[in-house]
């Protein structure tokens, strides 16, 4: 009895799954999909990516299918839909994407909200270049630079270490080694602002795999009234202390969505205050 039940809850959630891919991308990549999944299983070659159109974006997407969590992040993004909660998000003309990977996050941001720009920083060069394809779609809004955030402009090097499955979903960047100069371009929030050639960001998005204590440290102070609305993904109690702290001095409604801290209207007590 217990092996019956538990195939029927099997097959009950292989429906729903379905029925919930059917919903994000249709009947025809819905099928394509399980085709895929078949060939995987059966150890057939399958392609070594795929083109398809969550319904939430404008355009569609390229995700790497080989040894790549490419799809790990499209369905944490499209089908948990983590950012459904900012989609009433008003007067979005900046977003800075911090750790975009290969650009599902700014393809949905730029979709969400049509008068945005996006800066999109990554330090895999892999990555970047899948991220490129996925944004050039929208027509100059996207701005896609090969690098990372840190605590203030330099260079830095980018890690063998990685967190979660160890693919390209979790490279860290680091400070050089002694003697060495690194190869990955960085910037500090304010600098990327600036580059952008806007006073202020809109939405700060913020996947950086653990650089936040960097991000969010002293220097922070510097940046931060510039900012509107916050959307991060903390990684451990460390960088869950040091942004916190970061934002002591500021009023903001803070909110959670899955993995995501979201911090709306950001405003300096002070200033919050005397109004």
């Amino acid at each position: 009895m217990e092996i019956g039940e538990t195939c029927i809850h099997c097959i009950r959630d292989r429906f729903f799954t379905i029925i919930k891919w059917w919903r994000l991308v249709g009947a025809r990549s819905t099928l394509q999909w399980y085709l895929i999944r078949v060939c995987q299983t059966l150890g057939i070659r399958t392609p070594k990516s795929w083109r398809v159109r969550p319904r939430q974006v404008q355009h569609a997407l390229t995700a790497r299918l080989r040894g790549s969590s490419d799809m790990k992040v499209f369905w944490q993004i499209f089908s948990f839909d983590e950012y459904s909660s900012l989609r009433g998000m008003k007067n979005v003309f900046l977003i800075l994407d911090l750790g975009a990977n290969v650009g599902y996050s700014s393809a949905y941001f730029l979709s969400c909200f049509p008068g945005a720009r996006s800066v999109a920083v990554e330090p895999d060069e892999q990555n970047v270049a899948i991220c490129r394809m996925n944004l050039e779609p929208y027509e100059g809004r996207a701005l896609v630079l090969t690098g990372a955030v840190w605590s203030q402009a330099g260079f830095l090097s980018l890690s063998k270490v990685t967190s979660g499955d160890g693919l390209e979903c979790a490279r860290r960047v680091a400070q050089p080694q002694e003697g060495s100069l690194g190869n990955v371009q960085a910037w500090d929030v304010g600098g990327l602002i600036d580059i952008s050639g806007c006073t202020a960001v809109d939405l700060l998005k913020v996947d950086i795999e653990g650089a936040e204590l960097e991000v969010f440290g002293a220097s922070a102070r510097a940046w931060l009234h510039r900012v509107r609305n916050i959307c991060i993904e903390l990684h451990g109690p460390d960088c869950e202390r040091a942004f916190f702290k970061a934002l002591t001095d500021f009023s903001y409604e803070l909110d959670h969505s899955g993995e995501l801290t979201i911090c709306r209207s950001l405003r300096p007590k002070l200033a919050a205050s005397t109004n």
